[in-house]
């Protein structure tokens, strides 16, 4: 079996890119122009889907549709749905701006997950 491939970040980059679009499309729909806390609808649902569809898949919708996986760091086997929780809240957070040396962000290191490619 050969080692799994790391994504590059620019895969990675898209992928959050395009749940983002989607969720903000669907944030359109059921709070066209609402004052206040709706503001953060887009965000809520991001982490929701990205949760959701982590924990359940392994990827994200943007993740899967760029052909992407969420691993452990050491076995490369499926992540716990509490790191998987913690992880999307540090991308909310926007932590993943913050990279390391070796081009993984802090989100991962401190959950010990990384993205590969399928």
């Amino acid at each position: 079996m050969q080692p799994a491939q790391k994504a590059t970040f620019g895969r990675r980059f898209a992928a959050l890119m395009l749940d983002w679009i989607m969720c903000l499309g669907i944030a359109a729909v059921f709070t066209p122009k609402a004052p206040g806390a709706a503001q953060f609808f887009p965000l809520l649902l991001l982490f929701a889907e990205v949760s959701l569809l982590t924990v359940l898949t392994g990827s994200s919708a943007g993740q899967r549709i760029l052909r992407l996986r969420v691993v452990d760091d050491q076995t490369n086997g499926v992540v716990s749905p509490l790191r998987i929780l913690a992880r999307t809240l540090l991308i909310c957070l926007v932590v993943p701006a913050i990279m390391t040396n070796n081009g993984r962000g802090y989100h991962e290191v401190l959950t010990h997950t990384n993205v590969i490619q399928l």
